[in-house]
């Protein structure tokens, strides 16, 4: 059996003020360095032992997991195949903006039509497939052990997806900055013990535009 805990990578200025992110290399603001420190805080107070700890290569995620990795006397692997969807020519911009640039493509997102972002960005489909090969392979690699994985809000919500079953891409809600996720794969099954879990966290939480937003905590 290998356990995941899968994290979001904690708030960006980007975050804060709505802007779509993608593969732009936005550093963590303050408030999200405080988030990460507070799930590490917590990771370490927990007294599990974790084997591995990987991350995006994108600065926000990478970021978070060396804050964690101090904390629990580890290092850090970052790995590209773990970025956040690719969203092309939406990347910095809020969803105001998108909707007035590019009405058509922002129509086809409303519609759960699948497509590439931003012109030349990723599909869900094929953003969802990377995601989940690169979280096999780690899996496979790595049995009966205890895995970290710090990613993007969109990777956290295609992994569910894949875990869950589902077949539209805005079926997943929100996953919020500095949350983890706990998966077990067992028997080649896996299994959501908890999903987007911020009981570390004392402060608001800012909801994404691309996603609903749910209570502090949700347990499955």
């Amino acid at each position: 059996m290998t356990i995941l805990i899968v994290v979001r990578h904690g708030q960006t200025e980007w975050n804060r003020n709505g802007r779509w992110q993608g593969h732009a290399d936005v550093p963590l603001s303050t408030e999200g360095r405080e988030q990460a420190r507070r799930l590490a805080a917590r990771l370490k107070s927990e007294g599990r032992t974790y084997d591995h700890i990987y991350a995006s290569d994108l600065g926000r995620a990478y970021e978070t997991a060396e804050i964690v990795a101090r904390a629990l006397g580890l290092d850090a692997h970052p790995l590209v195949e773990l970025r956040e969807i690719h969203v092309g020519t939406w990347s910095g911009l809020t969803t105001d903006e998108i909707r007035a640039r590019f009405p058509e493509e922002w129509a086809m997102f409303e519609g759960g039509t699948d497509f590439r972002r931003g012109g030349h960005g990723e599909t869900f489909a094929g953003f969802r497939a990377r995601i989940v090969e690169a979280i096999e392979q780690l899996v496979a690699a790595h049995p009966d052990q205890r895995l970290l994985v710090a990613t993007h809000g969109g990777a956290v919500r295609a992994l569910l997806h894949h875990v869950r079953e589902l077949t539209g891409p805005a079926e997943e809600p929100h996953i919020a900055n500095a949350s983890l996720t706990e998966i077990v794969f067992g028997d080649g099954v896996p299994r959501v013990v908890r999903a987007n879990d911020v009981a570390h966290l004392d402060r608001p939480i800012v909801p994404d535009s691309i996603a609903p937003a749910i209570g502090p905590s949700q347990e499955v």
